[in-house]
C-alpha cells in the first residue's frame, strides 16, 4: 500500500518536472546569441535591398527583446508588425508569420510598400544607418518618441554597423 502511494507520489512530482521544463524550454537569446543567430539573413537583406544590415538587426532586437518577447516567441514576429494571425497560444493584434525568415522579409516588404519608407530604397541605398533610423521614425514606423534613440543605442552598444562591412 505505501510503495503504491510512494510511486504515485515520485510520479507526480516527476510529470510536474517534466511539464515546468517544457514550459520553461523555449530557447531564450541573449543579446549576443540573437545576433549570431540572425546576422547572416539580415546580411543577405541587405545585399538585396540596401538596407543595412546594422538597421535590420537592431530594429529587431529592440522590437522583439532579442527574440525573446511572447509575440516573437508565438508568432515568429520581430519588427512589431501588426496583422492578422491564426495563434492559438496567445491572442494578439500582432501579425503571425511560419518563420523568424519570414517576419525579416516581411518587414523589408513592408518598408518597401509604405509610401512613407518606400523612397528610402532609392535616397539611402548605400547610405549609413543612421540615414535610415531617421528615415523610419520620420515615416511613424514607431508611436514611441524614443524609439529612434532606443535603435541608434542598439547599433552603438552591440557594434552592429560591423556587420554592414561585407
Amino acid at each position: 500500500m505505501q510503495k503504491s502511494l510512494v510511486s504515485r507520489t515520485l510520479l507526480m512530482l516527476f510529470l510536474c518536472l517534466l511539464s515546468i521544463a517544457a514550459a520553461f524550454g523555449q530557447k531564450k537569446f541573449t543579446p549576443k546569441s540573437y545576433i549570431e543567430e540572425h546576422k547572416g539573413l539580415a546580411q543577405q537583406l541587405m545585399r538585396e535591398t540596401g538596407v543595412p544590415a546594422s538597421v535590420i538587426l537592431a530594429i529587431a532586437i529592440h522590437e522583439s527583446a532579442y527574440g525573446n518577447s511572447r509575440i516573437a516567441q508565438h508568432l515568429n514576429n520581430h519588427f512589431g508588425i501588426k496583422g492578422k494571425n491564426n495563434s492559438k497560444k496567445i491572442r494578439s493584434a500582432y501579425k503571425g508569420y511560419s518563420s523568424v525568415k519570414e517576419s525579416y522579409h516581411d518587414f523589408i516588404g513592408v518598408l518597401k510598400r509604405r509610401k512613407s519608407t518606400a523612397h528610402l530604397f532609392e535616397t539611402c541605398f548605400g547610405k549609413n544607418c543612421e540615414a535610415w533610423i531617421h528615415g523610419i521614425a520620420r515615416s511613424g514606423y514607431s508611436q514611441t518618441k524614443t524609439w529612434k534613440t532606443h535603435v541608434l543605442g542598439m547599433i552603438k552598444r552591440y557594434n552592429l554597423e560591423e556587420y554592414d562591412k561585407i
